[in-house]
C-alpha cells in the first residue's frame, strides 16, 4: 500500500509542479554612455517558466527592436543585452525587471541600470548643440491649442546626422498622443499641446542629445481654467487615473481643482464610458468627498474611460479630461494572455481559503477589502463571496449573494458610520463553496485619512518685474500629500486668484504673469485625497519689480593728476522702480595684469583719489528697491593722468527717447573736458548693430549746438548703435562710448502727445501712458531741457494721464515739448509748436470761447398770398435751450430749426435792417437782411401787387391771360382761362378796341369749354356785379414764337461724310437762335461736329461717326419766352441703321476714318457764361478725351495762358483739365477757351467770364442808421 501511494504521489501533477524561483538574480550596473549592458539571471520551476523583460514596468519588445535589444534563453539561463549602435545612451537609465511565470504563479526580480554621460565624438568631430529662439513662460486657457518651439543649431553640420530631440514635462518624458504632437524639421523643434487641460501645466524641457553632449531649455507653462458656464460653480477636477484594475473592479483617483467656486466643494461624481461607445454612466449616486473611489460592476474583458465632476451649492463643474482606457481583466490572466501560456484545466476541485485578507481603505462612504487567491483552487475560474459581521455579534451576513466578485478586491458601501465591522471571504467554483478566510480585525467606519495641516509661513521674494518667488513651510501633519496650490491677491482687495492650476509638491514656486507695479500678497493651501487644508496666513505685501539692468558704456569723461571723472549710460530697464544710485568698483592694471576688484561704496559720479600714471579699470552697478544689478562690463584700462589735448573729451549721458519704427531722439550731456576752447558743436554717428566699425555714418552734416538730435530714416525692426563727438575750434574730439543696440520699433501701447482745446477755449497738451508703475511720474520739458518758467505751463496729472495747460499761449511758447514717464521702458513723446499751429490753436480757442451758432440758411424773404411778407432763417445746430431775441413776434420750430416772422403789410417805416439774434448757452448767432432803397421799394411794390391780385381774384378774373398756341395745322388760336365766374357773368371779346357782337362773323370763332376761352385774335373782358377784369394780347412781333412752334420733329439722314440730324420751320429769321445738345450737354462747334441753317432747315452734322457718338441729341429753339426743343434718340436700332447706311455710302471713307475716332475732344464740364463777383476765386474743370492723351492749353482772348500765382492750370489723370483764377478782377473778364490737341485733330471749347462789382450793403446800412 505504501509503495502504491508513493507511486500515485509521483504521478499526481500537483505534487510535481512548483512555482518559478530565481536561483541567480540580475544585478544592477552603472556604465558610461556608448557601452553595452547585459543582464543575466537563472530561473528554476516546473513547468518550465517563461521569462519576460520589462523596462520601468513596460514590456520590452526585442523582436521589434533587434538593433536595441537581444534576449537569449538557454538551459534556464536568461540574458538581456542593451545596445544602440555603439552602445547604450542616457535614456536607457531605468529599472529593469525579469518576470518568470508558470501555472504555479509569477516571480519577479529587479535590477537598476544607470548610464552616465561619457560622451564621445561622432564621425571624428565634436558636435555642439545651441538652442536659440527659445520659448518663454507661456499662458493658455483650457480648450486652446498651444505650440512651444525652439531653433536648434548643430555645429558642424554633417549631412544626414540628426540629434535626439526629447520633450519632458516635470522631468517626465513625453510621447506622442492625441493630446501631444511633436515635430522636428532638422532646425526647428516644435511641441503642440492640442486642447489644453490643466494636466498640461508644468515645467517643459527641451533636451537635444548629440554624441558629444546635450543642451536643454526649460520654461513653465500655465493653463488657466476655461470660463464656467454658470457663475459660482467649481472648475473641473484634473489628473484622473485608474489603479488596481481587476475583472470587475477599478480604483479611480483624481486631484482637486484650485478653485472651488462660490462655496466649498461638496463632493464628486464619477462617470464611466465603455470604449467604442459615447454613453456615459454615473457610477455613484451620492457625491464622494475623497479624491479616490472604487468602481465596481464592470464587465470582464471590456475597456472603460472615466471622468470626474465636482459639485458645490452653485452647481456642477464641467467634466474633467477623460482617463486613459483601462481593461477589466484579472492581472494574472493579463500576464497569461501576454505570454500566451497554455494550462491544463482540472475540474472538480473545491477552492481553499483566501489568504492575507485586509482592509486597504476605510472611509465613511466605503470600505475596500483585498486578499490573495487560495493555493488550492483547481484550474478553473473562481469567484468570491464577501461576508460582514458587526463586532459583538456572531451573525455573518453575505454582502454579494446575487453577484459574486471575480476579483480579489471588493468595495462595500452603505455601512453605518461609527459602527465596527469584521469581514471574511469565501471562494466558490463549479465544485462548491470553500471555507471562509480568517476574519479581519474590527474596522470602524469613518475617514482614516485626515485633512492636511495648514502650510507654514509664506515668504515672497522678487524675481522679475512680472514674477515672484514664493516659498513656504511644508504641512507638518499630512498623509498622501497631493500638492500645494498658491494664490495671489492685490493688497487690500481680498480677491484671490490661483497661481497654479496643477498642484505642486515642492515648497518653492515661481508665480508668473503678475502686473508690474502692483503690491501683491500670497497664501498657500495643501491638498490630499481627503480635501483642502486651511489657507496659510498671507505673506507680506511685495511690490512687483525687478532689479535694474546693468549700466553700460563706462568711459573716462575727464582726468587730472589726482583724480578722474567717469561717465556711464543709465540702465535700459529700471526694473519698474526708481534708480536710487550707483555703486562703483575699481581695480588696478599693470602690464596687462588686473588686480582684484575693490568697492568705492559711493553713489557719486566722481571717484576718490588715484595715483598718477597708473591704469585703472571700473565697473558700475545700479540699485533700486529690488536690489543691485549685475556689474557693467569693465571699462578699458584708464590712465590717471592730466588731460592736455586741445580737442574736447567725449560726450556722456547718452540716452534715447521717443523710439519709433522709423525715428528716435538722441540726447547727451556736455563733455566734462572742453579742451583748449569751449565746445562749439556736436556730430552724431550711427550704424547698424551688426555692422563693422567701418560702417559708421554721420547723421548731421553740420554740427549742432543743441544737446539732442532727432534721427530719422530708420528701418523697422533693425538694431542700431549711436555715438556722439564734440568739437571746438581745435577740432573734433574722440567719440563717446556707443549707445545701443536700440531696436527701431513702436512698442504696443505707445501714445503720442495730443493737443486739445476744451469748450472754454483752454489750450493744453495731453499725454497718456497705460504702463504706469508705482513711483512713475510724468516729466515735461521744453526743447528737451527742464522747464524753468512754470508760469507759462500748468501741469495737471491724474492716474495715467498728464495735461500741460498753456496759461497764455503766444509766440513766446514756440518750440518742442516732450514728456517722458519714469520707471517705464522709455514711454515718451514730443510735440513741436510751430507758428502755423499757434495761429490755428488761437483761432480754435477763440471759437470755443465765443462760439457761434451756425445757420443752415441765412435770413431770407418770401412773398406770400395777400402780399404777406415772410422773413425766415434755418439754424443748423442748436440745443433745446436756444432762444431768439427780437422785438417782433415770431415762431421758432425747434424740430426743424426754422425761425419765421410775418408782416402783413410793408410800411415806409419798415425800411432798414432786419436781424435775428440767437442765444444758446454761451453761444450766440446772428443773421441779418438789409432792406433799403431800391430793394425795399421793389419788395413793397411786389407786396402791394400781390395784395391787389388777391383782391382781384375775389371777383371774376383771368387765371391765365390771353395767349396763343399754334396747332399742328399751323392755325393760331388765342386762348385764356377764367375763374370765379357765375352764370350771369358777362364775357366780352374786343378786336382793336371794338366789341365783337354775337351776330358778327368773328363770334363764330369763339368757344368756351370748362372756363377756357378760345379765339383767333382779339381782346376779352369780364364783368359782373362783383367787379371786372380784362386781358389784352398783341400779336405784334410774335413771329419768332410762331416759327419756333412750327418746328418739325428731328429726322436722321446718312451721307458719305457722316450722319445729319435736321428739323424744318415755317420760316427762319436770324433772331431765332438755336443750339444743339447731346446727352443734355451743349455741343461745341468743331471740325467733326457742325451745326447750321439751310433755308428753313436747322441741321446738326456728325462727320466720321463712331460708337462714342451714340446718345440723345436735341436742338433748342428759343422763341423769346419758353422756347421749343426737338429731341432724337440716336441709339439702338436708329443708330445701327444710320451707321450701316453711312458705311454703305462710303466704305473707304469709313475704313480710313477709324483712327480718327481717337481725336482730341472736350466732352463737357464747361459752361457758356460765368458771372462772378470781384474778389472771389474762380475754378472750372473740363472733361477731355483722346488717344493718345491730348495736349491741353487755355486761351484768353486768343492768347495762351501760362500757370503762375494768378492762374493755376492743371491736367490730371489724362482727362481732367482745370483752371483756377485767384481773386478775380474786372481785368479777368473776357473770352476764354479750353483747347485740346493730339495727332488726330484739335478742338476748342469757348466760354465767357464776366466780373461785376458787389453793391456796398454795409455803407447803405450805415447811412440808414
Amino acid at each position: 500500500m505504501h509503495e502504491k501511494e508513493e507511486f500515485q504521489k509521483k504521478m499526481n501533477p500537483d505534487s510535481l509542479t512548483h512555482p518559478a524561483e530565481f536561483m541567480v538574480k540580475p544585478k544592477g550596473q552603472t556604465v558610461w554612455e556608448g557601452k553595452n549592458v547585459t543582464l543575466h539571471c537563472t530561473v528554476a520551476g516546473w513547468p518550465k517558466p517563461r521569462v519576460a523583460w520589462y523596462k520601468n514596468n513596460v514590456p520590452i519588445d526585442a523582436k521589434g527592436h533587434p538593433d536595441k535589444y537581444t534576449v537569449e534563453s538557454n538551459y534556464n539561463m536568461h540574458s538581456l543585452e542593451i545596445k544602440r549602435c555603439a552602445g547604450c545612451d542616457f535614456m536607457d537609465t531605468a529599472e529593469y525587471r525579469a518576470s518568470a511565470l508558470n501555472v504555479k504563479g509569477e516571480s519577479s526580480s529587479f535590477a537598476s541600470v544607470v548610464v552616465k554621460n561619457g560622451f564621445c565624438d561622432e564621425y571624428g568631430v565634436t558636435f555642439i548643440a545651441t538652442i536659440i529662439d527659445k520659448f518663454g513662460v507661456s499662458f493658455g486657457h483650457e480648450g486652446e491649442t498651444m505650440s512651444l518651439g525652439c531653433t536648434v543649431i548643430i555645429y558642424p553640420n554633417v549631412k544626414r546626422y540628426q540629434p535626439d530631440v526629447l520633450w519632458y514635462r516635470d522631468n517626465v518624458l513625453l510621447k506622442p498622443s492625441k493630446w501631444v504632437n511633436m515635430h522636428w524639421s532638422g532646425e526647428k523643434a516644435m511641441l503642440t499641446l492640442v486642447h489644453l487641460n490643466k494636466e498640461d501645466e508644468g515645467l517643459y524641457t527641451l533636451r537635444v542629445n548629440t554624441k558629444s553632449g546635450f543642451e536643454t531649455h526649460s520654461a513653465y507653462v500655465f493653463v488657466r481654467d476655461a470660463d464656467v458656464e454658470e457663475e459660482g460653480v467649481p472648475v473641473a477636477p484634473l489628473d484622473v487615473r485608474c489603479h488596481d484594475a481587476n475583472k470587475d473592479y477599478v480604483v479611480v483617483t483624481w486631484k482637486q481643482p484650485a478653485v472651488e467656486g462660490s462655496s466649498s466643494i461638496l463632493g464628486y461624481f464619477i462617470d464611466r464610458c465603455e470604449v467604442g461607445t459615447k454613453n456615459w454612466v454615473q457610477c455613484n449616486d451620492t457625491p464622494v468627498t475623497f479624491a479616490r473611489f472604487p468602481v465596481t460592476g464592470l464587465v470582464e474583458g471590456r475597456s472603460y474611460y472615466f471622468r470626474v465632476r465636482a459639485i458645490n451649492r452653485a452647481g456642477e463643474s464641467r467634466p474633467s479630461r477623460v482617463s486613459d482606457p483601462v481593461a477589466a481583466v484579472d492581472p494574472s490572466d493579463r500576464e497569461v494572455l501576454k505570454h500566451q501560456s497554455k494550462f491544463l484545466i482540472l475540474l472538480g476541485v473545491v477552492p481553499g481559503q483566501p489568504s492575507d485578507l485586509a482592509v486597504t481603505e476605510a472611509t465613511k462612504s466605503y470600505v475596500v477589502l483585498s486578499w490573495k487567491p487560495p493555493e488550492q483552487r483547481g484550474h478553473e475560474g473562481i469567484m468570491y463571496f464577501v461576508e460582514k459581521c458587526i463586532v459583538g455579534t456572531d451573525t455573518w451576513q453575505r454582502v454579494n449573494t446575487g453577484m459574486p466578485s471575480k476579483s480579489p478586491r471588493f468595495a462595500l458601501f452603505d455601512l453605518a458610520e461609527g459602527n465596527s465591522y469584521s469581514f471574511r471571504v469565501r471562494c466558490c467554483n463549479s465544485a462548491g463553496v470553500g471555507e471562509p478566510s480568517e476574519p479581519t480585525r474590527p474596522t470602524t467606519v469613518g475617514d482614516k485619512l485626515d485633512l492636511p495641516s495648514t502650510p507654514g509661513p509664506v515668504v515672497a521674494t522678487r524675481n522679475t518685474a512680472t514674477s515672484v518667488v514664493v516659498s513656504w513651510g511644508a504641512s507638518k501633519e499630512v498623509k498622501r500629500l497631493v500638492g500645494y496650490y498658491i494664490e495671489v491677491g492685490v493688497e487690500g482687495s481680498n480677491v484671490w486668484v490661483p497661481c497654479n492650476n496643477k498642484p505642486v509638491k515642492c515648497t518653492r514656486f515661481v508665480c508668473h504673469g503678475l502686473t508690474t507695479g502692483e503690491k501683491c500678497v500670497f497664501r498657500v493651501k495643501a491638498v490630499n485625497a481627503a480635501g483642502y487644508s486651511d489657507s496659510s496666513a498671507a505673506s507680506e505685501a511685495l511690490l512687483c519689480s525687478a532689479i535694474p539692468a546693468p549700466p553700460t558704456g563706462v568711459t573716462l569723461a575727464e582726468r587730472f593728476q589726482g583724480y578722474m571723472v567717469l561717465s556711464w549710460q543709465a540702465p535700459t530697464k529700471t526694473g519698474g522702480a526708481d534708480i536710487r544710485g550707483y555703486y562703483l568698483d575699481y581695480r588696478t592694471v599693470k602690464d596687462g595684469v588686473a588686480d582684484g576688484w575693490h568697492e568705492l561704496n559711493t553713489q557719486a559720479v566722481t571717484g576718490t583719489s588715484y595715483k598718477e600714471n597708473k591704469f585703472y579699470q571700473f565697473q558700475v552697478r545700479a540699485a533700486n528697491m529690488a536690489g543691485l544689478s549685475v556689474a557693467s562690463p569693465p571699462s578699458a584700462p584708464l590712465e590717471c593722468k592730466e588731460w592736455t589735448v586741445a580737442v574736447p573729451g567725449p560726450a556722456h549721458g547718452l540716452h534715447v527717447l521717443e523710439v519709433r519704427k522709423h525715428s528716435l531722439v538722441l540726447l547727451w550731456e556736455t563733455p566734462a573736458f572742453n579742451g583748449r576752447s569751449a565746445v562749439t558743436g556736436y556730430y552724431v554717428d550711427i550704424k547698424e548693430a551688426s555692422a563693422s566699425d567701418g560702417c559708421w555714418k554721420g547723421v548731421n552734416e553740420r554740427s549742432t549746438q543743441k544737446h539732442y538730435l532727432k534721427v530719422a530714416g530708420l528701418k523697422e525692426g533693425v538694431s542700431y548703435v549711436l555715438r556722439v563727438s564734440a568739437k571746438n575750434i581745435a577740432g573734433v574730439g574722440i567719440p563717446c562710448e556707443p549707445l545701443g543696440p536700440i531696436v527701431a520699433e513702436t512698442r504696443p501701447g505707445t501714445n503720442e502727445i495730443v493737443v486739445d482745446v476744451d469748450d472754454d477755449g483752454v489750450i493744453s497738451m495731453i499725454f497718456e501712458c497705460s504702463e504706469m508703475r508705482e513711483g512713475s511720474q510724468f516729466v515735461w520739458s521744453r526743447d528737451y531741457e527742464a522747464l524753468t518758467d512754470t508760469s507759462r505751463l500748468n501741469i495737471q496729472t491724474a492716474g495715467g494721464r498728464s495735461r500741460a495747460i498753456f496759461t497764455d499761449l503766444s509766440a513766446e511758447d514756440l518750440g518742442s515739448y516732450s514728456c517722458m514717464v519714469t520707471n517705464t521702458d522709455g514711454f515718451s513723446s514730443s510735440y513741436t509748436l510751430t507758428e502755423e499751429d499757434l495761429k490755428r490753436l488761437l483761432d480754435l480757442s477763440f471759437e470755443h470761447k465765443f462760439p457761434v451758432i451756425p445757420f443752415k440758411s441765412e435770413m431770407a424773404i418770401e412773398l406770400q398770398e395777400k402780399g404777406r411778407v415772410r422773413f425766415w432763417a434755418q439754424v443748423a445746430k442748436f440745443t433745446s435751450g436756444c432762444q431768439v431775441e427780437y422785438k417782433y413776434t415770431m415762431h421758432f420750430d425747434k424740430s426743424t430749426g426754422i425761425i419765421e416772422m410775418f408782416m402783413d403789410l410793408l410800411e415806409v417805416t419798415d425800411e432798414g435792417t432786419f436781424t435775428f439774434n440767437l442765444v444758446d448757452g454761451k453761444a450766440t448767432g446772428r443773421t441779418s437782411l438789409v432792406l433799403i432803397g431800391e430793394e425795399f421799394a421793389a419788395l413793397q411794390k411786389k407786396s402791394e401787387f400781390e395784395r391787389a391780385e388777391w383782391v382781384r381774384r375775389q371777383g371774376p378774373h383771368f387765371v391765365e391771360y390771353l395767349g396763343f398756341e399754334v396747332t399742328a395745322e399751323c392755325n393760331v388760336h388765342l386762348k385764356c382761362k377764367i375763374g370765379n365766374i357765375k352764370p350771369e357773368t358777362e364775357i366780352t371779346w374786343f378786336k382793336d378796341a371794338i366789341e365783337i357782337e354775337e351776330e358778327d362773323e368773328a363770334a363764330k370763332h369763339i368757344t368756351a369749354v370748362n372756363g377756357v376761352l378760345t379765339f383767333d385774335i382779339g381782346k376779352v373782358k369780364l364783368k359782373d356785379e362783383r367787379g371786372k377784369d380784362k386781358s389784352l394780347f398783341d400779336l405784334t412781333g410774335k413771329g419768332d414764337a410762331v416759327s419756333a412752334n412750327s418746328a418739325t420733329e428731328l429726322s436722321v439722314q446718312s451721307t458719305e461724310h457722316g450722319i445729319i440730324l435736321h428739323t424744318s420751320v415755317v420760316y427762319y429769321t436770324e433772331e431765332l437762335p438755336a443750339s444743339p445738345s447731346c446727352r443734355d450737354a451743349k455741343i461745341s462747334h468743331s471740325d467733326r461736329v457742325q451745326c447750321g441753317v439751310s433755308g428753313e432747315q436747322l441741321w446738326l452734322k456728325i462727320n466720321e461717326p463712331t460708337e462714342k457718338d451714340k446718345g440723345k441729341y436735341g436742338i433748342n429753339i428759343f422763341d423769346g419766352k419758353d422756347g421749343v426743343k426737338r429731341v432724337f434718340d440716336l441709339t439702338g436700332q436708329a443708330w445701327e441703321e444710320a451707321y450701316e447706311e453711312f458705311k454703305r455710302l462710303n466704305p473707304s471713307e469709313h475704313f480710313y476714318s477709324l483712327p480718327h475716332t481717337d481725336r482730341a475732344r472736350v466732352v463737357g464740364g464747361l459752361p457758356d457764361v460765368v458771372t462772378i463777383q470781384e474778389g472771389k476765386s474762380l475754378n472750372l474743370t473740363g472733361n477731355v478725351w483722346g488717344d493718345p492723351a491730348p495736349e491741353v492749353s487755355w486761351l484768353k482772348n486768343d492768347r495762351e495762358l501760362k500757370s503762375d500765382e494768378h492762374y493755376t492750370l492743371k491736367f490730371e489723370h489724362g482727362k481732367y483739365a482745370s483752371i483756377t483764377i485767384a481773386a478775380v478782377t474786372t481785368v479777368d473778364s473776357g473770352k476764354y477757351a479750353l483747347q485740346v490737341k493730339n495727332k488726330y485733330g484739335t478742338e476748342a471749347m469757348p466760354f465767357t467770364v464776366s466780373v461785376y462789382f458787389p453793391e456796398d450793403e454795409e455803407v447803405k446800412g450805415d447811412k440808414k442808421e
